[in-house]
């Protein structure tokens, strides 16, 4: 699901959960139009990739008397006003880049100029799919009931039964030593590096150290 997680991120405020696209656009509109699950996606992740900013609505003025007509009037996108990162696939790995907003003070020109660059861990994506609602779900063509954005996240690993992976002779002949079969030594390659993320987090250990735990983690299970 990594493809498919990348477009989502994409598509989504990571601050707030919300679609980035124009709600008020008529291609967005015309968008929603399709029937199709897969097709309503594509086109709603096209119009959302290249935003890097979360729209947030216009503050209303108090001294206005129409103010508060005008905004029931047209409906906003009601972001959060954050900027967006652009994602990048690194092998089994996303890297996000946010660019600096020109709109913010220049106070330091080399802190302000230099774009941030970090990766997106599993568990950033999925605090940040926990926060799209229902609603935005359903606009772009997932299920509630069967395709919710975090559910593409392992947090639980199914174990298969023995007779899934029934132990082998070792030599080819009926009377050698029985060795595991090779979906078994995968498994417990994962039990031992979860142990070791957990023991580093128990222990306090640097951040980049229980990343590349994480890492290793990551590349066994998808392995």
């Amino acid at each position: 699901f990594l493809t498919k997680i990348k477009k989502l991120l994409e598509t989504v405020c990571h601050n707030c959960g919300k679609i980035k696209a124009n709600t008020n656009d008529q291609k967005y509109l015309d968008a929603l139009r399709f029937r199709d699950p897969k097709r309503r996606f594509d086109a709603v992740w096209r119009l959302s990739k290249d935003v890097l900013i979360c729209e947030a609505d216009p503050p209303l003025d108090e001294d206005d008397p129409f103010g508060k007509e005008g905004a029931k009037a047209v409906k906003g996108h009601g972001g959060c006003g954050n900027s967006q990162p652009q994602i990048r696939k690194e092998g089994i790995s996303l890297v996000g880049t946010w660019k600096p907003n020109k709109n913010r003070d220049m106070m330091d020109d080399t802190d302000i100029q230099q774009p941030e660059k970090k990766p997106i861990t599993p568990h950033m994506a999925l605090n940040i799919f926990r926060n799209i609602s229902e609603e935005d779900v359903r606009l772009m063509g997932l299920s509630n009931d069967y395709a919710r954005p975090e559910w593409m996240i392992i947090t639980v690993l199914p174990v298969p039964p023995p007779p899934v992976r029934p132990s082998v002779l070792v030599g080819g002949s009926g009377t050698g030593q029985r060795g595991e079969d090779d979906l078994t030594y995968k498994l417990a390659e994962i039990v031992r590096a979860n142990q070791n993320v957990t023991r580093c987090e128990q222990e306090g250990s640097p951040e980049h150290v229980v990343r590349e735990f994480e890492s290793l983690l990551q590349y066994h299970v998808a392995t």
